[in-house]
């Protein structure tokens, strides 16, 4: 019931937010919209699956202690662990179907969402390269790809800017830019990067640098296949992942030693800033995958604890945990810019803690302390 509750909410609020303005405007039509909310739902599933987990071990094992049923089963012989057992099976079991969910199926259906909203508005002028996070823009017609990174995005003035270029699957040229400025051309369907002051690598090693540089992006076949790291399956991010590890760039000659070992520490550092984000997004989906059974290690024996018979404050206590939850992996990806705090094994604390918390609460649980 608390999956069905939690998924209905999750989907009014995206419908509320993204489909019901092309509705009303006429840009959609019901068997559209239909869809969407089809697409919609594995998405939702992921976050919808360890809610919903946590706040019915709660209310059950609230009720459970509320009626003295505890009470009357270690009477007979029956140990906490015992009854858990089984929940904790279950949530294991989550564990696999949320890995499954998050891993693969979401972000597909994700992608397909996104291109049947592109075809519902029909034009890419409100186009923004988020930032903070690499955009991948594939099969260009001139047969490259771009991975395209931005720090900061202030009214298209972009700042910190990395571009990894594809050619025939192997060359690899590294762009970096402390500014660059973007403009959407919709006659033509091109996205116009303009990079000033940059420093560039060719595939063959060889460093140069520049004034200004025009990275112009044909979108015409590409609306569909823009795609970003949160709508990545695992294995598409390990292999951005793997595109990122550029050898570092050899200098000319002697005489620009200097200049080039600056230009190599600058290329390391925006390689290694590049990067971040797609490791915190790699691990965030394996991490959040074993959410399942952290919130019902934790939801046992705080749903005794809190003993009460109302269902309103277990879902209280649940609401107040997944906050929490989502607290810490937030200051792990506020920190993506920050790649030597390794803010990505930050994914993982929040399953640490709620596993360790909710091991020493069951144990004292069981021991009646």
């Amino acid at each position: 019931m608390t999956m069905l509750v939690f998924t209905f909410v999750l989907l009014v609020g995206s419908a509320l937010r993204e489909l019901l303005p092309l509705l009303v405007n006429g840009q959609a039509s019901f068997v559209m919209i239909a869809e969407a909310f089809g697409l919609l739902i594995p998405f939702v599933f992921a976050f919808a699956l360890p809610t919903a987990i946590l706040t019915s071990t709660l209310l059950v094992f609230g009720r459970f202690s509320a009626d003295h049923e505890l009470t009357a089963a270690r009477a007979s012989g029956i140990s906490l662990v015992s009854l858990a057992a089984p929940i904790l099976l279950l949530g294991l079991l989550l564990c696999a179907l949320s890995g499954l969910i998050n891993l693969q199926l979401a972000p597909t259906c994700r992608v397909a969402y996104n291109n049947l909203r592109t075809d519902m508005r029909s034009s890419l002028a409100n186009f923004r390269l988020p930032e903070g996070q690499p955009v991948n823009f594939p099969a260009q017609t001139n047969g490259s790809s771009y991975t395209i990174y931005t720090r900061k995005n202030r009214n298209q003035n972009l700042q910190d800017v990395f571009i990894l270029k594809i050619e025939q699957e192997t060359n690899r040229t590294t762009i970096i830019a402390p500014n660059g400025r973007l403009e959407m051309d919709t006659n033509n369907q091109q996205l116009l990067l303009y990079l000033t002051n940059f420093d560039a690598q060719t595939p063959d090693g060889r460093s140069f640098s520049g004034n200004e540089w025009l990275v112009p992006v044909d979108l015409k076949a590409n609306d569909k296949n823009v795609a970003g790291i949160t709508d990545m399956t695992f294995l598409q991010l390990r292999e951005e992942l793997r595109k990122t590890r550029i050898s570092a760039p050899v200098p000319v000659n002697t005489l620009q030693a200097n200049d080039e070992q600056q230009r190599k520490k600058r290329m390391e550092r925006f390689t290694s800033d590049f990067a971040e984000p797609i490791r915190i997004q790699l691990h965030k989906q394996v991490a959040f995958s074993f959410a399942c059974f952290g919130f019902t290690l934790i939801g046992i024996p705080l749903g005794i604890r809190v003993h009460r018979r109302e269902s309103n404050m277990g879902i209280l206590v649940a609401v107040g945990l997944v906050l929490i939850y989502y607290t810490i992996q937030f200051i792990g990806q506020s920190l993506s810019s920050h790649a030597q705090y390794a803010p990505h094994l930050l994914m993982w604390m929040p399953n640490l803690v709620f596993q360790a918390t909710g091991a020493v609460l069951l144990w004292r649980a069981n021991r009646g302390i």
